[in-house]
């Protein structure tokens, strides 16, 4: 009996190092009678004087053969994660701050009133995940404040239930439950953006019409997302080549051209920059850099030196002609009367404008080029405020809204998410500031999951990841300050920028097979947690491993199937091969095919 709490000793302390402790237990006895929690990842408690006990998690069990023939020793190793004692409040637990037990210490297995005063729910740790894996009975909470709090990472292997951890996890927030929705008449706060890369995730919150929960599903079809909403940045990864080697006066050109068609839509507003969210006409400036293109200035000693247009006449105001008028211009000559010769970028911007053409004539891009009203009207600056309200979940009062990104071309993926996550970045931000200018802090925080994360923000990749990873490593730098939060979910972490992964303050961590994916884990774990590591290419499906500062001490977690689930399934390969034959309706697919 150790701290008025009944424990069964089973050893005896033979040698500590400051990540490591070793067991000698007293005999076969104890190892048979108790076996069954005497395994990896169970727990030892360790007498550490003053009424304190070490909690230590079991790492490995092995049999050593002693100088006496025939007789069996078992050695414990163990890694300590924290220390307890008994109050008269109950048990009272700490992480680490453990002093090592000094060698013939007694080791005790914890009774299960103790494991369960440490992960029972209290009011710090409330928010619900699992239970532990390794015992069923004790149900596992952490503290939702700091877990939503801070960035979350979820990462595993293909096939080890990422999309059901993130749904559970969601779902669990939001009270949705076997299909129910608890707080059907009442609505809450909840506000969570999902990037859907793999349109998984619209099945896991599609409830009956009867359960009252909205869910905002914009995929390439609904997605509103005008050019004009994209910065410097974004717009030059959309419409320039950055390697050609006159991409500096494309990119000066374009700029001048974007401000004055600005400029021209917004009279009444003042300090208009290249970065400015407001209404421009793309094809204003595809006039404008095609009329730089053909520019013909006169030479005429006796005329000012601008541009001349074929009948002879003088344009002497091109920036506004330029953006409205196909120009003509005279022919170059070195005649005395007609002298005139190239503008300074004649001929230079041809494969630019080809490129302009395209992407502008591109079906796959109209929702970006060619955004509309439902009335067929263009979103001018005054609908920036609806523009909004879609991406946030304010146009029905929905809790999740999922972008869908699985239709969008690859090659504008990352400039597409980049725009999303700025804008709501830069929402949080301008909300933030204003209620800190009111004494107050955010009360709309948002959570962006960041699904299949290395395909937009990649550790090592080119220039046509730049937009992403900057718009979602500022958040990952930034965001909490201003209510916004990041889930980043990937099956290869070794893969995704480490800007991202070192701001993540609280793991979910599935069975992970790859040893370099293994490696990234345990360089960002603290060190009193790398040992856990080597259960990872163990765990079954739907087991995790819960390390954070948000977690009352590591622990395996088995969690629930999310209810409803995502359409994340595998094809069951052997099944359909052994069916009869189908045919297929290829005119269907080819329709559909056509369409995106």
């Amino acid at each position: 009996n150790t701290g008025g709490v009944s424990m069964i000793e089973i050893g005896k302390v033979i040698s500590s190092t400051p990540g490591t402790i070793h067991i000698l237990l007293n005999s076969i006895e104890d190892f048979e009678r108790n076996k069954p929690k005497i395994k990896v990842s169970r727990y030892i408690s360790i007498e550490d004087g003053n009424d304190l006990n070490i909690l230590a998690s079991i790492q490995n069990v092995s049999a050593v053969q002693s100088n006496d023939a025939g007789t069996i020793n078992y050695i414990v190793v163990c890694t300590p994660i924290g220390c307890y004692q008994e109050t008269d409040n109950g048990i009272s637990f700490r992480q680490g701050g453990v002093n090592l037990p000094s060698p013939t210490e007694p080791a005790y297995l914890p009774d299960d009133e103790v494991i369960n005063a440490i992960f029972s729910g209290n009011d710090n740790f409330s928010f619900y995940i699992g239970h532990l894996s390794n015992n069923e009975t004790v149900n596992y909470f952490v503290d939702g404040n700091r877990f939503f709090g801070k960035h979350i990472a979820v990462v595993g292997s293909t096939g080890s239930g990422k999309s059901c951890a993130v749904s559970r996890l969601l779902q669990n927030i939001l009270k949705i439950k076997e299909g129910r929705n608890e707080n059907a008449d009442n609505l809450k706060n909840a506000h969570m953006i999902i990037f859907d890369i793999h349109s998984e995730y619209q099945s896991a919150f599609t409830l009956e019409e009867q359960e009252k929960f909205h869910l905002n599903c914009l995929d390439v079809e609904k997605l509103c997302l005008p050019y004009w909403l994209m910065n410097s940045q974004e717009l030059e990864a959309l419409f320039i080549e950055s390697n050609e080697i006159n991409s500096h006066n494309q990119i000066s050109q374009f700029k001048k051209a974007v401000i004055l068609s600005k400029e021209k839509h917004n009279p009444r507003m003042e300090r208009i920059t290249y970065d400015t969210p407001v209404y421009f006409d793309i094809c204003e400036v595809y006039r404008y850099i095609k009329n730089k293109n053909n520019e013909v200035i006169n030479k005429n000693e006796t005329m000012p030196h601008l541009p001349k247009r074929s009948d002879g006449t003088i344009i002497d105001n091109s920036n506004q002609i330029y953006l409205t008028e196909e120009v003509s211009f005279a022919a170059t000559s070195t005649a005395k009367d007609a002298k005139a010769s190239n503008g300074p970028y004649n001929g230079d911007f041809e494969r630019f404008i080809t490129r302009l053409e395209t992407k502008l004539s591109d079906k796959r891009l109209r929702f970006i080029t060619s955004s509309q009203k439902p009335n067929g009207e263009k979103y001018k600056t005054e609908d920036f405020g609806e523009i909004l309200k879609q991406f946030l979940g304010y146009v029905d009062k929905c809790n999740v809204t999922i972008i869908d990104l699985s239709a969008i071309p690859f090659e504008v993926l990352s400039i597409v998410v980049s725009l999303l996550s700025r804008i709501i970045f830069d929402f949080a931000f301008h909300y933030s500031k204003i209620r800190h200018s009111m004494g107050l802090v955010n009360d709309i925080p948002f959570m962006l999951v960041c699904e299949e994360a290395h395909n937009y923000i990649p550790k090592n990749g080119g220039a046509e990841y730049a937009a992403s990873k900057q718009s979602i490593e500022r958040i990952a730098k930034e965001g909490r300050k201003y209510g916004l939060n990041l889930m980043v979910v990937s099956q290869r972490p070794s893969e995704v920028s480490d800007t991202i992964f070192s701001q993540c303050n609280n793991f979910v961590v599935l069975k992970l097979t790859n040893v370099n994916d293994q490696n990234c884990i345990k360089n960002l774990l603290p060190d009193n947690n790398v040992s856990l590591v080597a259960v990872l290419p163990t765990l079954a499906a739907g087991e995790c491993l819960v390390v954070g500062d948000a977690v009352p001490l590591p622990a395996v977690v088995k969690m629930d199937m999310p209810d409803p689930f995502p359409n994340s399934s595998n094809v069951n390969v052997y099944d359909e091969w052994n069916k009869d034959w189908i045919d297929i309706v290829f005119d269907d697919v080819i329709r559909r095919w056509r369409k995106e």
